[in-house]
């Protein structure tokens, strides 16, 4: 873990050094994407008047200005007149992001995702947030110094990510079924093979059909935790973590032929879901709903929310779903890969809003707030109303459960995640316990940027492909190199790799 002055010393240093992103203007002025100097500046604010601040982000839900009691608590103690506009598609926000751009017409607050983040800063269009950090003091506290990283481009910050989230997945399996056909819920690899052919051959419905199969799930993401059992960290993707301070890709770790291997062993054995790489959505929840299959990689609100019990309940009201724990192999037991790199949102402030210091300082000043003594508010509500502390507790009333789905919107800092769900989901704290204690590989994608010349949608299109050739015994586990040698020349993968590992190491992950 890096502390907070190494970070701190890491953006004064780029600062003295005169350190500037190519595209960049002076501190004076902005492009616009055009690359034409953008001097306008935002509109000061009257004496004594509520700042405006435009705030834009993918979402739904938001009620009316008068109906939304997050904006008028946050406007009432910071003295704000807030304008939140959301937008249900992630393409339609995209699209008015780089409208707006373009134009030169800065939103005050906005998030990014990677990509964004390294265009719009090269753009100079993105206020550089490193020389802000002791002002930040309060929401970098919140998010955690890690976090901090995930917003950093070039050695800068140019965004504030959301603070961590926490795993959600595990294997669940039909206890029933386990009970009907005398078996217990599987700890090791050999168990999990031997459960999940069962569920197979042996007619665990009892309709005296053949007509059930042992897993599905999201195409390779189903086998996380067989990767983990293997000490990979692969979550239907390849990832990168490290071991020894050395950087591993997954796709190069010397168990990933074994791992295969034994995928092909449940293929083989039918025990697998025949439309498993078809799946999208939630057609795998489906097929575990209607009982076709007995165990299902998936995350606990997939099966525990009244909605899914009601429906498992429908179909068979002696159906009973239970986690398990990751199964034991010889790298281990890991539920699945954790990318700690990972965020919900990067929330950036346009480099243009230097040039209106009394709304850049309520911008920073709403980031601070909800991050300490707003963060209950935007998280619960109003204390009194939506919920109530009774010792160091909180207690949410029937309220928060009607009129609380939007808070999250106002959400910028993120929350405490683990003590969220436990009051929001109290009926399924357990689950939620659960899947963030099983062991994870931590990886690192998050912090991690494509390098130029490298095609992301190419390479990801062909290891897919070819992964499934291999546990499909379209191709012999043998080519398994000759497949790396062709990713790491033809597809630039090594590039990639070599690319990581330089960034990891400039951010302090790797010594």
């Amino acid at each position: 873990m890096v502390k907070r002055s190494r970070i701190l010393g890491l953006v004064m240093a780029a600062v003295l050094s005169g350190t500037l992103l190519a595209g960049c203007g002076s501190k004076d002025e902005t492009t616009t994407a055009g690359g034409q100097p953008n001097t306008a500046a935002p509109a000061a604010e009257a004496p004594g008047k509520a700042v405006k601040i435009d705030i834009i982000e993918p979402g739904n839900g938001l009620p009316s200005p008068d109906q939304d009691i997050i904006k008028q608590e946050l406007d009432s103690k910071l003295g704000t007149d807030l304008n939140l506009t959301v937008y249900a598609s992630g393409d339609d926000y995209k699209n008015q992001l780089n409208v707006r751009m373009a134009s030169a017409n800065f939103p005050d607050l906005f998030t990014v995702d990677r990509l964004q983040l390294k265009q719009f800063s090269e753009q100079g269009l993105l206020l550089d947030l490193s020389d802000y950090l002791e002002k930040l003091k309060p929401t970098i506290d919140f998010i955690g110094e890690d976090s901090l990283k995930k917003g950093m481009f070039n050695d800068r910050v140019y965004a504030i990510a959301k603070s961590p989230q926490i795993p959600y997945n595990t294997y669940w399996v039909r206890k029933d079924w386990l009970d009907k056909l005398g078996l217990q819920p599987p700890k090791t690899l050999d168990d999990l093979y031997t459960v999940a052919k069962a569920f197979t051959d042996q007619d665990p419905d009892g309709n005296g059909k053949k007509d059930t199969f042992g897993m599905t799930g999201a195409k390779l993401g189903t086998f996380s935790s067989v990767f983990g059992a293997y000490g990979i960290g692969f979550d239907g993707s390849p990832t990168m973590y490290i071991r020894d301070n050395k950087l591993v890709n997954s796709l190069h770790d010397p168990g990933m032929k074994d791992a295969l291997t034994f995928i092909r062993k449940l293929v083989d054995a039918g025990a697998v879901d025949p439309e498993l790489m078809a799946n999208s959505g939630l057609q795998h929840q489906e097929k575990a709903i209607k009982g076709q299959a007995g165990i299902i990689y998936i995350d606990w609100p997939n099966m525990t929310k009244d909605q899914f019990t009601e429906q498992i309940k429908a179909v068979n009201p002696d159906a009973e779903w239970i986690q398990i724990e990751a199964p034991e192999g010889p790298g281990g037991k890991f539920a699945s890969a954790w990318d700690v790199g990972m965020t919900p949102a990067l929330y950036a402030i346009p480099k243009a809003l230097e040039k209106n210091p009394e709304k850049l300082d309520k911008v920073i000043e709403l980031l601070n707030y909800v991050s300490t003594d707003g963060s209950n508010l935007v998280q619960y509500g109003v204390e009194g109303k939506h919920y109530n502390i009774e010792g160091d507790t909180v207690v949410p009333t029937e309220l928060l459960g009607k009129e609380g789905a939007y808070f999250w919107l106002y959400q910028f800092t993120g929350r405490p995640e683990k003590d969220y769900l436990s009051v929001k989901f109290a009926p399924q704290k357990a689950f939620v316990d659960f899947a963030a204690n099983q062991p994870h590989i931590e990886t690192y994608g998050g912090f991690i940027d494509f390098p130029d010349n490298y095609n992301a949608a190419d390479a990801t299109r062909y290891i897919e492909e070819e992964l499934t050739k291999f546990v499909y015994g379209k191709r012999p586990i043998e080519e398994y190199d000759a497949f790396l040698n062709t990713l790491d020349t033809s597809m630039n993968y090594k590039m990639y790799i070599d690319s990581a590992q330089e960034q990891l190491a400039k951010l302090g992950f790797l010594k």
